[in-house]
């Protein structure tokens, strides 16, 4: 975490030079006084500053739960919301009614606001970064089960007809799946093609066969 060591004539004094430094405000930092000071003789002779060192404060989750918060409201929607911190992990799952929109068109609309979280949660950048994991009613898993049946199936397909098969536009998540998927397949090959968001990945049967 990011700290700064400032001297003033006061605590306050140097207190507001580290939070100009900052650019935030008292609430979001600790501070430690590491020398008093000394008015000196006649506050002239032998005046010796106060010097602190102030760190950021920051609460990854309170953030994310904050945000969360209001964008489910103006949404209108009621729901739990549950997070945790794995190592540099912030994983979040949203429970309730209307959780499909939340979801959205195959999960377009869950990893738009997964990703507005993660803007949040790492908007301070002298802070270690933070992956953000956002769920709900277990979408991820179940999408992940669905991709990796339509890799196999498709992988079936390419080996019948010998001839290479495209799946539809997918997000950078969803094609790292299926490559996974087929990576160690014996006869076929992935790859990607396209640009985003209309990028696919393309299963084909390996050239030496």
């Amino acid at each position: 975490m990011k700290s700064i060591e400032v001297e003033g004539k006061s605590v306050e004094e140097a207190l507001n030079k580290a939070l100009i430094e900052f650019r935030t405000d008292k609430n979001n930092v600790n501070v430690e006084v590491l020398d008093h000071g000394s008015k000196g003789l006649f506050n002239v002779i032998g005046v010796k500053p106060v010097k602190i060192r102030v760190s950021y404060k920051y609460d990854y989750i309170e953030e994310a739960r904050g945000f969360i918060s209001k964008m489910l409201e103006c949404m209108e929607i009621e729901a739990n919301i549950n997070i945790k911190e794995e190592n540099d992990t912030i994983v979040i799952n949203l429970s309730g009614d209307k959780m499909g929109v939340i979801i959205g068109y195959r999960g377009e609309t869950l990893d738009s606001i997964q990703y507005l979280v993660s803007l949040i949660v790492n908007k301070v950048h002298e802070l270690p970064h933070k992956k953000v994991i956002l769920d709900t009613e277990n979408y991820r898993r179940k999408r992940e089960e669905t991709l990796r049946g339509v890799a196999i199936k498709t992988a079936g397909k390419v080996k019948s007809a010998k001839r290479p098969f495209k799946l539809e536009p997918m997000n950078p998540y969803e094609r790292r799946i299926i490559h996974s998927a087929l990576q160690g397949d014996t006869f076929v090959n992935t790859y990607s093609e396209g640009e985003e968001p209309f990028r696919r990945v393309v299963i084909e049967l390996k050239k030496d066969l």
